[in-house]
């Protein structure tokens, strides 16, 4: 699932390798033609092959282990390639033509038609297109493929690009779980039948079809542990169900799907619970013996499902939003050659998650090589992080005019830091912005936070790489130093 962004088009960067009068960029061991859309920087394919997912003691990949044992009767995925069509990334779940999420100042683009997924809802189609047609290349990559051999339950677990601001929270690679589960109708019919017959014969009274009631405030129980359900959402004019699909089809997904998110929650915040009980012997807000977590959905909308909600649990006082989700769009599942099926999907960042749930406190640490971080994670197990020492940060600003002919956006001043200084770079940040009364002319000053997560580095260090910054900035972006 992809949050709405409000981004238009950027200049490429450079990177590109020149071939005569024409150029290729390399990306996962293949290469492609650049053209004008090419902006995909050096230091993001570097990133390509990194496969943290496939580290078992690395907190994205236990994370990622976690969720799949929780879903146990869906084929796994955690090996497709980040290379990708613009088709399979935007046509195939109904972005339209202008909307923001294409521009290249939010994606990293290969070419026109390849790009870097920006969501893993990118392999929705492709996914399913092979369970209909049966192709083995495809799913026998799968993990667990044989508990859904024709790929009508997956998850998929990737890394997805995103160009975007610098700071300890942001970075543009980071990973995300998408879950897709889906049902013949017929399949559906005979469930709610079976669940309105049980009612009768119980004496049982009210609930939506085909499933307990989650709306208002209700209570799912999984292991002692308790979830308490806050779901005010009604499915109307604003957040609409689909034409093809009944009310008893809606009302069915709908529920099945949010209690698959409350049980998966409650183990995984159960599990973060223990261990910070275990790390310093207490525990913040809920009290892990007798846990109840609050869980509340609310209204969304993403372009592929509807009606579509988001998930917010209360951890530690604060609230975190899991995951947007919702009922899949049923032009998908048609063109995937599945009419007589419907189905929900699921999708949220692993790394967001990750922070709070192992106490890691900036998101550069993920891809950290350090062995005072690497060492302090077990497989299948959550621990608080143990902080390493931090060393002193070196602070520089850099000052301009915007130029006055052509388009500036903010990410790419990000995407120029982050390539010329990589990880060397905590956060950036606009401090001042002005327009001169006489000229019109527009000046920024951002400030640059150079702090490395494990090593010292020098005054004389820092000022090299920051003249590389001001001069690139000039040759790349157009912009007039002050």
């Amino acid at each position: 699932m992809r949050p709405e962004r409000m981004y238009s088009s950027s200049k490429s960067i450079e990177g590109i390798k020149s071939i005569g009068k024409s150029a290729e960029i390399s990306a996962m061991g293949s290469s492609y033609p650049a053209d004008e859309w090419t902006n995909a920087t050096q230091a993001i394919l570097s990133k390509t092959g990194r496969n943290l997912l496939h580290h078992p003691s690395h907190p994205l990949a236990i994370l990622k282990d976690i969720i799949f044992k929780e879903f146990p009767a869906f084929a796994h995925y955690d090996s497709l390639s980040p290379v990708v069509s613009t088709a399979q990334n935007f046509d195939s779940l109904g972005f339209s033509s202008d909307h923001p999420g294409r521009s290249k100042s939010d994606t990293y683009y290969i070419n026109k038609d390849t790009l870097l997924r920006t969501h893993t809802s990118a392999h929705q189609l492709q996914l399913l297109v092979a369970g209909t047609q049966k192709d083995v290349g495809l799913l026998t990559q799968a993990k667990n493929g044989d508990k859904a051999p024709g790929n009508e339950r997956f998850l998929v677990a990737a890394d997805v690009y995103r160009r975007d601001e610098i700071d300890s929270s942001h970075y543009p690679v980071f990973h995300q779980m998408e879950g897709v589960c889906t049902f013949s109708r017929k399949e559906i019919q005979e469930m709610v039948l079976k669940v309105s017959a049980d009612k009768e014969a119980t004496g049982a009274n009210g609930g939506k079809s085909g499933a307990s009631s989650a709306s208002d405030s209700s209570q799912t129980e999984r292991g002692g542990r308790v979830a308490q359900l806050m779901d005010t959402t009604i499915i109307g004019t604003s957040n609409p169900k689909q034409p093809e699909h009944s009310v008893s089809e809606v009302d069915f997904l709908a529920e099945h799907m949010k209690q698959s998110m409350n049980r998966m929650v409650i183990q995984i915040l159960t599990k973060a619970m223990a261990a910070k009980k275990s790390s310093d012997g207490q525990t913040k807000g809920n009290n892990v013996g007798d846990a109840e977590f609050p869980v509340r959905w609310i209204d969304a909308y993403f372009p592929f499902t509807s009606p579509s909600w988001e998930m917010e649990v209360l951890y530690q006082g604060e609230w975190l939003e899991i995951c947007g989700c919702g009922v899949m769009k049923q032009g998908i599942l048609d063109a995937a050659g599945k009419p007589d099926r419907v189905g929900w999907a699921f999708g949220f960042g692993l790394e967001r998650l990750a922070m709070l749930l192992f106490g890691i406190p900036d998101i550069r640490l993920f891809w950290s090589n350090d062995p005072r971080f690497t060492e302090q994670f077990l497989p299948g197990q959550i621990n608080t992080f143990r902080p390493i020492s931090r060393h002193p940060p070196c602070t520089k600003d850099v000052s301009f005019w915007i130029p006055s002919t052509g388009e500036f956006h903010e990410n790419d001043v990000m995407d120029l830091v982050r390539e010329t200084a990589g990880d060397l770079v905590e956060g950036v940040k606009l401090v001042d912005s002005f327009t001169h009364p006489k000229t019109g002319k527009t000046s920024r000053c951002y400030r640059i936070n150079y702090c490395s997560m494990d090593r010292n580095v020098t005054n004389e260090e820092i000022n090299d790489i920051q003249e590389k910054v001001r001069d690139r900035m000039v040759r790349q972006l157009g912009v007039a130093l002050r």
